[in-house]
């Protein structure tokens, strides 16, 4: 017997008025007969619920009973719907408590509102991206786990290095201390703690997981919303490494952002010439990657400095033509 089940069952017979029990079975993925039984024991610890028979019959509680929690408002329970995914909840192996959190919240509001899901109804929150498919994350149930409780952590993780054979020991160990999970683009990453240092892990990328029964503590003062935004400030800057000349169009300045936030946020642009051409100075990565950013700029932009960028760029446009010669 699950107690959390039976007080996900009286939540939805308080919301819901009157269910079935074969609908009860399939809302708790059990059969009938345990429905019955969790029905008696909802029965033997006092609540007041009742069987009608017959069509349109099913379960029931007493007119005027109600569980509610205390100190929240209609308002607040609605904002609360949102405050987890329901597909981060899935991923994390959280689904059941999140249904069971949603039922409290609804029950808490007054008259039992009708309207109580009207944010889940009208508000979805798909964060992969266009044209992407969610990432699998095996690893990641086991994973929230040992954030949960605070245990130590042995994986083996692929780095981008080892994956492209540049770095000379691939796959070893590592002992962390998991300290949160970030959900980002569509993408899980790990926040951990290596001896003093904090690192950030792309959880698709850990290959082996050991939850350890070695347990470890949070550092004080931690904030995992913090440390994810300085993070990922210092690798974004450590990104730009160069500094580029252009000259855009206006269609040119609209893709602006395919070089990313940052590039927007410092580009330093001179008005428009009599062309409709305008001059801007902005960091961009590595230079094969920008000439490859560049690229899709198609006739909307010329590169003015650096000239090793300039060049790079029209190599890559001579392959592209040549691969794609009548």
């Amino acid at each position: 017997m699950r107690p959390g089940r039976l007080v996900s069952m009286l939540l939805l017979l308080q919301v819901k008025g009157r269910v079935t029990a074969q609908a009860l079975a399939e809302e708790f993925d059990v059969s009938v007969r345990t429905v019955y039984r969790d029905i008696d024991q909802l029965s033997a610890a006092g609540v007041p619920v009742y069987a009608d028979r017959g069509p349109g019959g099913g379960f029931t509680l007493l007119d005027g009973y109600r569980a509610r929690l205390t100190g929240i408002t209609k308002a607040e329970a609605e904002t609360l719907s949102i405050a987890g995914l329901a597909g981060a909840a899935t991923d994390l192996g959280l689904s059941e408590q999140l249904r069971a959190a949603q039922l409290k919240l609804v029950t808490a509001l007054p008259d039992a509102a009708p309207d109580a899901s009207r944010i889940g109804s009208r508000l979805h929150i798909d964060p992969v991206g266009w044209y992407r498919r969610p990432a699998q994350v095996p690893q990641l149930t086991l994973l929230a786990g040992a954030v949960w409780e605070q245990k130590r952590i042995a994986m083996q993780y692929q780095s981008w290095a080892s994956l492209n054979g540049t770095d000379g020991e691939p796959e070893r160990e590592r002992i962390r201390d998991p300290l949160g999970l970030v959900l980002k683009a569509g993408d899980w990453y790990l926040v951990a703690r290596a001896r003093t240092q904090m690192r950030i892990y792309k959880v698709a990328s850990i290959a082996q997981l050991n939850v350890l029964d070695e347990t470890f503590e949070r550092p004080a003062g931690f904030d995992l919303r913090s440390e994810w935004a300085s993070s990922v400030a210092t690798f974004e800057k450590s990104l730009l490494k160069h500094v580029a000349r252009l000259r855009l169009t206006q269609e040119g300045m609209t893709r602006l952002s395919r070089l990313g936030a940052a590039a927007v946020e410092q580009a330093q642009g001179a008005p428009p010439d009599d062309d409709g051409w305008q001059e801007v100075t902005l960091p961009v990565e590595q230079l094969d990657y920008a000439a490859e950013q560049l690229l899709g700029f198609a006739a909307h932009v010329q590169v003015l400095e650096p000239p090793e960028l300039r060049a790079r760029l029209r190599r890559l446009a001579q392959r592209v033509a040549a691969l794609n010669a009548a």
